[in-house]
């Protein structure tokens, strides 16, 4: 039997940019904050993180600073997906020797492969790694999805841990469930459907939200592994504005933003991504004054 590589909320941490380079310092200091509200893992050079503009070598410091600093207090998850699988793969290798205790690898975009096709992916890097792999499932930015069927397919190699699933179709995720052996495991990869997805036998999340409420996603979380979703439902629902605010623009336009607005000095977003525009600015420092994390609309 396969145990979950975390439960929890595991936060898919940003990651600081000065005008050429990571960085670290501003990193650490995200790190710390995350440790010290109960996050449960780390989600490095994901899709939050900007990994797809960083160099190789930017990832590499990356994480193994983020392996480094964290220490083994928790998971460190390594975002090593492409569209190529033998990028992928190298990646997955790579990353593995940094450190990371296991890798986030996504669908592979552009590509748009057939259900064999992804099958075949990731198998090839589940194949090549000693560490457990977590499929990464978000359609809406890579052109294809994961049917059902084949994560149970998938499910039978012993390094595939699971899934974070960010389709936004839960009938699917219900007949992942249903066609998955218990030990395969299903993260929400939506903050809004964290809940939901642990109400079917989920483990937690890998969260944009947490990058700035890291103790609330961490209880939200909980109160769904002690069965209390009378509570865990107020909980999700009183966070929606706030994660509709996260998500008024292009991840991470709108936390990248906050964090900056709270003064975490989180940096510039790397083009193509760019700065929100005046409306929604004004919503993500509305949402901050809302939830009571900044003290007035002006900042």
């Amino acid at each position: 039997m396969r145990s979950p590589l975390f439960t929890g909320s595991g936060v898919a941490i940003v990651t600081p940019f000065t005008a050429d380079t990571v960085d670290l310092t501003a990193l650490g200091r995200l790190l710390d904050f995350q440790l010290s509200h109960g996050t449960d893992a780390v989600i490095v050079c994901g899709t939050t993180g900007e990994a797809a503009t960083m160099s190789y070598r930017e990832r590499m410091r990356t994480i193994e600073f983020c392996v480094e600093h964290v220490d083994g207090r928790v998971p460190v998850i390594a975002g090593s997906g492409s569209n190529s699988t033998e990028t992928a793969l190298t990646l997955s290798r790579d990353a593995e020797r940094a450190g990371a205790d296991g890798l986030l690898v996504v669908t592979p975009y552009y590509n748009k492969a057939s259900q064999t096709g992804l099958i075949r992916h990731f198998t090839a890097v589940a194949d090549g790694v000693g560490v457990p792999v977590i499929l990464y499932n978000v359609p809406s930015r890579t052109g294809v999805s994961i049917a059902p069927e084949t994560y149970a397919a998938l499910a039978k190699h012993p390094n595939i841990n699971g899934v974070k699933e960010a389709s936004g179709n839960l009938g699917a995720i219900q007949k992942t469930v249903k066609l998955c052996p218990e030990d395969f495991f299903v993260w929400s990869g939506n903050d809004d459907e964290t809940a939901p997805i642990c109400l079917l036998g989920g483990k937690g999340v890998i969260s944009v939200v947490a990058n700035i409420l890291p103790g609330e996603m961490h209880r939200l979380t909980q109160l769904c592994f002690q069965n209390d979703f009378a509570a865990a439902g107020k909980l999700q629902l009183r966070l929606k504005d706030f994660c509709d605010a996260m998500f008024c623009e292009v991840n991470p336009i709108p936390v990248k933003t906050a964090l900056n607005l709270l003064g975490w000095n989180a940096g510039p977003l790397r083009l193509p991504l760019c700065e929100p525009g005046e409306e929604n600015l004004a919503r993500i420092r509305r949402t901050l004054v809302q939830y009571g994390l900044l003290e007035t609309d002006e900042g």
